[in-house]
């Protein structure tokens, strides 16, 4: 198990180099389209080399910062049902869900992805627009999202059933968005109960 949690950390640390990265394309996103409007507004000028641009930014962001997001613990989460269960259990979800659902999924996308963006390589495929730019740098963005989320997917399998076995402590227990949330309607929900106390007394 130790040497698959050191492949697990070695992952970890890619994605994590690689989503701190990814942050910059945010700042270029917004300096490019800051600058494609007042360029618009000032000298009713407009590329749309530069405006896909910044849908190329956006899409770097989002399918190569989705392991970063996943990492983190930071991806959305629909806990109405399983926030119920007992710790143990959810782990055990999460291992079902990435062995049956995530890294398939991932699979997937990769064996479409690639072909996706071979096509679009080998013909030097043009943006539709006037002016535009080529389009196989967008799309080779599909698959490479995916192969950093399928490397993550095993990470955190890895670590899942590492923490069930009782090796690995779960730094994200008490962490994300969502324990924040129930952390914050646990202290409401206490607010409340003390309210009605003291109203009857």
């Amino acid at each position: 198990m130790q040497n698959l949690l050191k492949i697990s950390s070695a992952i970890d640390a890619f994605n994590t180099r690689v989503g701190h990265i990814v942050k910059w394309a945010i700042l270029a996103a917004v300096v490019i389209s800051a600058v494609n409007a007042i360029v618009r507004k000032l000298f009713n000028v407009s590329s749309n080399s530069w405006l896909e641009m910044q849908w190329y930014l956006f899409g770097a962001v989002f399918m190569l910062g989705a392991a970063y997001t996943f990492l983190k613990n930071e991806h959305i989460r629909i806990d109405v049902v399983t926030s119920h269960f007992a710790k143990r259990t959810r782990d055990w979800i999460d291992v079902f869900g990435h062995v049956f659902f995530l890294i398939p999924f991932c699979w997937i996308m990769i064996w479409h992805g690639i072909p996706f963006f071979q096509r679009s390589f080998a013909i030097s495929e043009q943006s539709m627009n006037a002016g535009g730019l080529i389009v196989w740098p967008a799309k080779i963005l599909v698959p490479l999202g995916f192969i950093l989320l399928l490397a993550q997917a095993v990470s955190e399998l890895i670590k899942r059933v590492a923490i069930l076995r009782g090796e690995l402590e779960d730094e994200h227990a008490a962490a994300g968005h969502h324990a924040a949330a129930e952390a914050e309607a646990e202290r409401l929900l206490k607010a409340a109960e003390e309210a009605g106390l003291a109203a009857r007394k």
